[in-house]
């Protein structure tokens, strides 16, 4: 059966970036669009629950559960680290620190499928050479909804799939709703489970549906405008955390002062 698929998407319970929508909302909108599946990939935590996919399948919708992890080469490494999707993945995959942590978590659980992530785009967070290096812990690259006809650095992860003879898989890395039914992929699935769709993406049973951006209004002014309410966010975060140790502060010095 072939099932329309968005197997990169986050929600309000992200918690490293400013969503501005639910996950119910999502949901709702994955239905409207006529979509099949939808797999919940927020940054670093897995926050898939039974309500939530009871929810889902009453809507007619299969909701997996995932998460963008970011991993470093080792313990000792720095940095952010980069970017992985596991997909049918349970909570167990947030102590993911290191791709050893990783390799070890698939031998545990053969039916999760690791997905690439824009690998091959510009910041500290994608992949790069270090795909290449840890390739047999990837089942499949991500074409990105992030591209123009000059700009497109999914031609490169398009080489890799190729030479590793893995699937390439449209998503739309949802952070906002613009892109959301541009950029996804069709999965021939025997069946609407868990089990057969991750069948179905590691057999290469894939067609993607994408479509080249406008360069400066699609990828420059909307990325850039989400960029933004992300610092606008965090900081608001930072500062709230700093207010609620203020009272007690201000309090003490009152005294002192008296």
């Amino acid at each position: 059966m072939q099932l329309k698929t968005n197997l990169h998407f986050h929600c309000g319970d992200d918690p490293h970036d400013f969503i501005s929508y639910t996950l119910k909302e999502g949901i709702d909108n994955a239905a409207r669009h006529r979509f099949d599946v939808l797999a919940v990939t927020c940054h670093n935590k897995v926050v898939w629950s039974r309500a939530d996919s009871d929810y889902a399948a009453q809507k007619g919708l299969l909701l997996l559960p995932g998460i963008e992890l970011n991993i470093r080469e080792d313990a000792e490494a720095r940095g952010a680290g980069k970017h992985i999707i596991i997909l049918n993945c349970d909570a167990d995959a947030e102590a993911i620190r290191t791709f050893d942590d990783l390799g070890s978590y698939r031998k545990e659980r053969p039916n999760i499928f690791v997905l690439a992530p824009h690998p091959y785009f510009y910041g500290n967070f994608s992949l790069k050479r270090l795909l290449n290096t840890h390739i047999d812990l990837f089942d499949g690259i991500e074409h990105s909804w992030f591209y123009s006809r000059r700009f497109n650095r999914n031609l490169r992860a398009a080489e890799t799939a190729r030479a590793h003879g893995l699937p390439l898989i449209a998503t739309s890395d949802t952070h906002y709703w613009r892109h959301f039914n541009d950029d996804y992929a069709i999965v021939d699935a025997r069946a609407k489970t868990p089990e057969d769709v991750i069948a179905a993406l590691r057999r290469g049973a894939v067609e993607n549906i994408s479509r080249p951006k406008r360069a400066l209004t699609d990828m420059l002014i909307r990325r850039g405008a989400f960029t933004i309410k992300n610092v606008l966010s965090r900081s608001a975060i930072r500062w709230r955390v700093r207010m609620s140790y203020a009272p007690n502060s201000l309090t003490s010095a009152s005294r002192k002062i008296q």
